[in-house]
């Protein structure tokens, strides 16, 4: 890292519009120059020498291919001692955590600029999505109609992919924090100095921090984790976007109700803590906790800004009068203290405090930051808590204090609209075949002789209506049940004591794994029916029942096994508590791996349109949940696109996403990303469902030639991963897939099966893998033999046909543009090395030939459709960071590589074996997804 100019010697304001991007290189070099003054002072100045040689090396191989450099940096590399090694693996890695801040932290400068110069909205922003919305004649009532049904949910998940420990992220946050400044105040060259010296301070800590987790997390460590970016954005930065929206419309919308307030449309949501498939730690027990420890934050932010609103709110009725239930409020609390007599407000928000401190003591065990002035009785439902902070708003507005209820209060009470006493509905989910066993135990003991999974499909589901018309429970109390068969009904039992203790919104939806029919769907309804979750005479159902299709041949088949279970009588009659909505859950990353990219796409896309058309028929409102990962083989990508690319009506105010891994952190660590990130989900959600748009109807040719594709490219992909012989031992050796399912990442195991078949690895460790060796090779495989073959069936007019299907058709350019990125990410020449791991070398040659080869074809056929002359010529950013990163990521793999050959011959002592474990962490950074 060598000594560049200091940042403050690049101008950051009025900067040059041709050289936007000074900032960010004089930040990168910036934060460079400390991380190697920190190496120097801690290492000494041969391990900086050191540092400092293979960056050179490496700038010079991977900017202008000099072969030389490329051997001397591998002779380099190979010639370390272990403690060498560990300190450039270290220096290397954190500096893409610090690359990946500058950038981050120079989206929200080129934001806040494009903002202040006054310049027209940009897409996803909500600004810009209004603004098509109004240039298309749609008015306040289908606007207000739509965010009375709007319902966009991100869902946290955990995976085996998180690489980042919590104390890095935080000292991150700090160094970000620090960044931005330098960028919005106008500091002295002595305060420019204390910024420094405290980024040295942090730059310091965040080098004598262990990167990597000496044991396996926890659930309830990741449950923590994942909290954190509650306290850190979605409780401060929902409430704001929501007021942010509100404020929009009153400004822009022609006969927008005054004083009009939108329900909450933005709720995260999480699996952490409710996800059981295939983890064996998450229990009844746990699940309690996860909700506790959920509520605990939402109460003690609750608690901690009535506390500040308290203070600020000395209104005196000497100067102004009050509503009488404000009076009647005041009147009730237990602030007898004379001096705040004629401080009505302040006593009703200390009554407020009182019996919120009373609630986070009962619910959550917890006791108030800050001890209460009084006893008071706990609120039951967090309805009964906002309906208090109305009181205070009603009479602020109507009594000459409304710009006073228009701060804190405001976000306190959309805060509590959004998160209640849960902070987020908590999903469970398990995989159909524990429930087929669980059910199957049941109905044995209770009709003896019943062989539930002899029965085929038609027979299960008309014994499990005829059990659903019967009140008579089938577990028995007197039984000595299974583990598996108690614990599951255990799990039920927790979720309707968390229903009865954190309010109806604590756990929402059962989802269920690997769902191939309308049995799986039944046996869960009759396990919710044990708990009472199910009453099926009075037609109560107190969560939704959620397959998810993963496999493509279940997306082929969901439309199908949906229309049956609608035709269900009873099934309807429960529906309708639900407010005849059904959730449907698609698996993007199983479904990659089951097929390849573009035949998942397209399977994707065909059951999208299949479900839209069938609920539209039987009447039934239908909200999707994808199922997406971080990364572009697991259905990952940019929101936006991705959203408006759903096929017509597949929105419809409606939807749910996952969020999976490390793009927590990328898009949610820092709080002002967060926002913008957050308002891009409902940007895109307000355009896909009110605009229509011409890819909309896909053209006949369009939709059978995407079909030829995704044809042609499954039997591409399906040949090489499952029909090769010694595939399985060629991703064994040629990827990190053995160490990942070793390193501290999760709580939750690699495989579902102690096997090496694909089948049974997880797609996350999957797409992981090979995002590793730099090959990237679930998210374009098949496409170019795809694209060969119909060129070859069509001749240049199916060429041309392909390119006006990328022109045209929303669905087919946003599929291609995620190819790019991948492709633009693949680097074979450091793949290649990966592959001299594979002991066999004709098994190598062989398989590796077909990948080089298929690359190729991938990227002609990608430049002729879109006409670019170059992979990511239309996204600068990315190539822009490509460029930046990539240079410091390549030694990390030369490291590994080298690392994995000495532990594979037999160097297994802990320092080697840590020091892979820091190359994954180190690339997973630099190439933010790895899962």
């Amino acid at each position: 890292m060598a000594q560049p100019p200091a940042r403050d010697s690049i101008p950051m304001k009025n900067q040059d519009s041709r050289d936007k991007d000074a900032p960010l290189r004089a930040d990168i070099r910036h934060l460079g120059r400390l991380l190697g003054d920190t190496l120097r002072d801690q290492e000494g100045e041969a391990a900086f020498s050191l540092v400092e040689r293979v960056r050179q090396l490496s700038l010079a191989f991977h900017r202008n291919q000099d072969q030389a450099a490329c051997a001397e940096l591998q002779g380099l590399l190979a010639g370390l001692a272990l403690p060498q090694t560990l300190q450039v693996i270290r220096a290397f890695s954190y500096f893409s955590h610090l690359a990946n801040l500058a950038e981050d932290q120079h989206h929200i400068r080129r934001s806040r600029a494009h903002a202040m110069a006054g310049s027209p909205p940009r897409p996803g922003s909500f600004a810009h999505a209004l603004e098509r919305a109004l240039a298309r004649d749609v008015g306040a009532p289908e606007l207000l109609d739509f965010f009375q049904r709007c319902q966009i949910s991100p869902v946290l998940t955990a995976h085996p992919t998180e690489v980042q420990r919590k104390s890095i992220l935080d000292t991150e946050r700090r160094i970000a924090r620090l960044l931005d400044s330098l960028d919005r105040q106008a500091l002295t060259p002595e305060e420019r100095d204390e910024v420094d010296e405290a980024l040295r301070r942090a730059m310091l800590a965040l080098w004598q921090t262990r990167l990597l987790r000496l044991t396996r997390l926890s659930v309830m460590d990741e449950v923590n984790n994942a909290l954190s970016y509650y306290h850190s954005t979605f409780l401060h930065r929902i409430p704001r976007l929501h007021i942010a929206v509100e404020r929009r419309l009153a400004a822009t919308t022609a006969a927008w109700p005054e004083g009009t307030e939108l329900p909450a449309f933005l709720r995260p949501g999480s699996w952490i803590g409710g996800d059981r498939d295939g983890n064996p730690y998450v229990t009844a027990p746990l699940l309690g906790q996860t909700l506790r420890a959920q509520s605990a934050v939402a109460l003690g932010h609750y608690l901690e800004q009535l506390h500040e609103l308290g203070a600020s709110l000395s209104t005196t009725t000497l100067v102004r009068d009050i509503s009488d239930e404000l009076r009647a409020l005041a009147a009730a609390s237990p602030d007898t203290n004379p001096h705040r007599d004629d401080e009505p407000y302040r006593r009703a928000v200390a009554g407020i405090y009182s019996r919120l401190a009373a609630t986070s003591r009962q619910l959550d065990h917890v006791e108030a930051p800050r001890q209460a002035l009084g006893v008071a009785p706990p609120y039951r439902l967090a309805a009964e808590l906002l309906a208090d902070l109305d009181i205070l708003h009603r009479s602020l507005q109507d009594h000459g204090g409304g710009l006073l209820a228009q701060g804190r209060l405001m976000r306190l009470r959309r805060a509590v609209a959004s998160f209640g006493f849960h902070l987020a509905p908590l999903d469970l989910r398990q995989n159909s075949a524990v429930h087929q066993r669980t059910v199957a135990e049941l109905l044995a003991v209770a009709r003896p002789g019943c062989d539930y999974l002899a029965l085929d499909e038609a027979a299960r589901i008309g014994l499990l209506l005829e059990e659903l018309a019967t009140p008579r429970p089938l577990a028995s109390s007197f039984i000595e049940y299974s583990t598996e068969t108690r614990d599951e009904l255990a799990v039920f039992a927790a979720a309707r004591e968390a229903l009865e203790r954190f309010g109806a919104q604590a756990v929402e939806n059962v989802i269920i794994a690997k769902t191939d029919g309308v049995s799986d769907l039944l046996e869960v309804a009759l396990l919710l029916k044990e708990q009472g979750l199910l009453r099926p005479r009075e037609g109560e159902l107190a969560v939704n029942i959620v397959p998810l299709f993963e496999t493509i041949d279940d997306l082929a088949n969901c439309g199908e096994i949906m229309g049956r279970l609608l035709g269900l009588a009873p099934y309807r009659h429960w529906l309708r508590s639900r407010g005849d909505l059904q959730e449907v859950m698609l698996g993007y990353s199983d479904s990659n791996k089951d097929g390849g990219f573009i035949a998942s796409g397209w399977a994707l896309y065909q059951a999208e349109r299949s479900l839209v058309e069938l609920f539209r028929r039987e009447g039934v409102a239908l909200r999707l949940f994808h199922g997406r990962g971080g990364s572009v083989g697991r259905g990952g990508g940019p929101s936006y696109e991705a959203i408006l690319a759903q096929p017509a009506g597949a929105v419809a105010g409606r939807i749910r996403i996952t969020e999976q891994g490390e793009s927590i952190a990328s898009k949610y660590g820092n709080p002002e990303l967060g926002q913008r990130n957050l308002e891009v989900l409902v940007a895109a959600t307000l355009e896909a469902s009110l605009l229509h748009r011409e890819h909309d109807d896909p053209a006949e040719d369009f939709t059978q030639a995407m079909a030829a594709l995704a044809n042609s490219a499954y039997g591409a992909y399906r040949a090489l991963v499952y029909e090769t012989p010694g595939f399985e031992d060629y991703f064994w050796e040629s990827t990190v897939i053995t160490e990942i399912a070793q390193l501290n990442l999760g709580s939750r195991p690699a495989s579902r099966r102690q096997t090496r078949a694909i089948e049974d690895l997880r797609a996350i460790p999957w797409v992981f893998s090979w995002a590793q060796c730099r090959l990237m090779l679930p998210g374009w495989f098949g496409f170019g033999s795809a694209v060969e073959e119909f060129r070859r069936q069509r001749g240049e007019a199916g060429m041309a046909l392909l390119q006006a299907m990328y022109r045209d058709w929303g669905f087919f350019r946003t599929l291609l543009s995620n190819m790019d990125m991948v492709l633009a990410k693949t680097d074979l020449g450091i793949a290649r090395r990966y592959a001299q791991l594979v002991a066999d070398p004709v098994l190598r040659e062989t398989i590796f030939q077909r990948i080089e080869t298929e690359w190729g074809h991938a990227v002609r056929a990608l430049l002729e459709i879109t006409g670019n002359p170059e992979l990511l010529a239309g996204n600068p950013l990315l190539k822009r960071s490509i460029r930046n990163r990539f240079p410091y990521l390549d030694p990390l793999n030369h490291l590994q590589i080298e690392l994995l050959q000495r532990h594979r011959a037999g160097a297994t002592d802990e320092r080697t074996r840590r020091a892979i474990h820091l190359t994954i962490n180190g690339i997973a950074a630099g190439l933010r997804n790895s899962g």
